[in-house]
């Protein structure tokens, strides 16, 4: 995969492609933007520029270093991934173990943070010390969404790159032809809001977010009995609710065209969002969701 095959910020691209042509790569990066655009997948093709043996053409996409990137089994590219939804301080304590060791098969190493705003303070602080001397043949980039939870320290010692979510049309054109999805309807564009992630998932589950169209934009006809059951899909869908929620809010903001009263049930799915952010306990989350709800109608 090239720049070119990836979708979207065109910018970036130019940024990226720049530094290496002008051999001004940084000890490390913050790729900073909403989720589910892209960032890893810029990240290893920029480290593939980087680790590439052609001075000429690169990334090659041929040399032994390109090969291996794609083939995920380069030791000078190494990707950090989350622990229990945590990027945890040991996990940064092996990269300063390893990050010693010089690279094997290029001249440089390029370690991949993923989701980097999760890390503990611990590791966070950990890391800095890696960042205030790195070894010279290092590069180290942050895949990051919410900046604010990255320390000020950490961010003052990173070259910042940021990622605009990707245009609808963009989109849209993008899923047709590259995933042949032709299901692509407004409400999960809107929904998706840029992210090629979000788009794919609402595309492959098209059925169910059907159900939940015929829900919510019928809900005043509704009885409370019809509610409840209708809605008791929001207890199955742990792993997705955002996805879900946000989904139900695009529907409801349409609806509030109609009539202003849809904006509580909007109001209803934020705060419901803020409560599952802040507590443990899902079901209360979804059970006063639901009782709000049941109260409108």
């Amino acid at each position: 995969m090239e720049f070119k095959e990836l979708i979207g910020n065109e910018k970036v691209k130019d940024i990226l492609t720049n530094i290496i042509k002008l051999n001004k790569i940084a000890h490390s990066y913050i790729f900073c933007g909403p989720s589910g655009i892209g960032k890893t997948l810029f990240a290893k093709e920029f480290a593939k520029m980087i680790l590439c043996d052609d001075k000429i053409i690169r990334p090659c996409g041929k040399c032994k270093s390109c090969v291996e990137i794609e083939n995920n089994n380069n030791p000078d590219f190494i990707l950090i991934s989350q622990e229990e939804k945590k990027i945890k301080i040991d996990q940064i304590r092996q990269l300063q173990e390893k990050i010693i060791e010089k690279p094997i098969i290029s001249n440089k190493k390029i370690y991949v943070i993923k989701d980097a705003d999760t890390m503990t303070k611990e590791a966070q602080n950990c890391l800095l010390k890696t960042l205030e001397e790195p070894p010279a043949y290092i590069t180290i980039i942050l895949i990051v969404e919410n900046e604010s939870m990255i320390l000020n320290t950490i961010k003052s010692r990173c070259t910042k790159v940021m990622f605009n979510k990707i245009p609808n049309e963009e989109l849209k054109n993008y899923l047709e032809t590259i995933h042949g999805l032709n299901n692509i309807t407004t409400n999960i564009l809107k929904a998706s809001n840029g992210s090629i992630t979000r788009a794919i998932n609402f595309c492959e589950n098209i059925e169910f977010y059907k159900q939940i169209d015929k829900v919510f934009t019928n809900i005043e006809s509704l009885n409370l009995l019809d509610v409840l059951n209708k809605l008791e899909f929001l207890y199955k869908n742990k792993e997705e609710i955002y996805d879900v929620l946000d989904y139900i809010n695009v529907i409801l903001c349409s609806q509030c065209k109609k009539n202003f009263k849809y904006i509580k049930y909007v109001n209803q799915i934020e705060e419901t969002k803020k409560r599952l952010k802040a507590s443990s306990n899902y079901d209360m989350c979804i059970d006063k969701l639901l009782y709000e709800i049941w109260e409108e109608v």
